[in-house]
């Protein structure tokens, strides 16, 4: 063990010394703690996930029920851990830096892995995969384009799209025939319609944001100006 030189041992600059090194380790403790999270764990799953979830799809020629069985077992946790993060984060006070860049990216990358290699297999039509990821891909510059002026919050539709993407997906990857083959079809058809719906929502939503936020920077610079020409118009 480390000794305390005799002159600050009883001295106020230990007594100040002291509690700074550990207030440092505090401190470095507690970054750590949230970061390793329950709910960034979860994330760091899904993102694990993805490529092996690929393989499985891919598996033997791609066409091979087993595989496409372990294939949506993986898938399916992923989506469940998907519905767990986000809440535990929220609830329990878990949100961090790395959990607002990685869950989102875990979302889409696990959807969009599953899509494209599906349209690949030739299970799903290239254009469904097209409309769901533009739609993706759009509001998230969407987001972007107007986060001067606020964030536009998840509504009950996309949550009910993202509901109807899994099922619709994970219906997909299973090897299907008969009439579960036939639902799944309209089950994507659902998730398809909602997909478009919703985003023209988020469209509507980002104009009405921008529009407002816009209005009130002319309403402040306006009173930035009346309030500066105040002072000149008494003199």
């Amino acid at each position: 063990m480390t000794q305390v030189p005799a002159p600050a041992a009883g001295g106020s600059g230990a007594q100040g010394a002291n509690p700074v090194r550990g207030g440092k380790l505090g401190a470095a403790a507690v970054n750590q703690a949230s970061l390793w999270n329950v709910a960034n764990l979860l994330t760091m799953i899904r993102l694990v996930l993805v490529p092996g979830f690929v393989l499985l799809l891919l598996g033997n020629g791609g066409y091979d029920p087993a595989w496409r069985s372990f294939a949506w077992a993986a898938f399916a946790i992923a989506m469940i851990t998907d519905l767990f993060d986000g809440h535990l984060a929220r609830t329990y006070n878990l949100v961090t830096d790395f959990g607002k860049i990685a869950d989102p990216i875990a979302d889409k990358a696990i959807m969009g892995a599953a899509l494209i290699c599906l349209s690949w297999l030739g299970d799903l039509p290239w254009w469904v995969t097209g409309v769901i990821l533009g739609r993706e891909l759009g509001i998230t510059l969407l987001r972007f384009w107007v986060i001067r002026y606020g964030v536009i919050p998840a509504s009950r539709g996309g949550k009910m799209k993202t509901l109807a993407q899994g099922t619709a997906v994970g219906m997909y990857v299973l090897a299907l025939t008969g009439p579960l083959a036939t639902l799944r079809f309209w089950v994507m058809a659902v998730a398809v319609v909602l997909t478009v719906v919703t985003g023209l929502d988020y469209v509507k939503q980002a104009i009405v944001l921008r529009r407002r936020g816009r209005a009130e920077e002319r309403a402040e610079a306006a009173g930035a100006a009346d309030a500066a020409s105040a002072p000149e118009a008494a003199k």
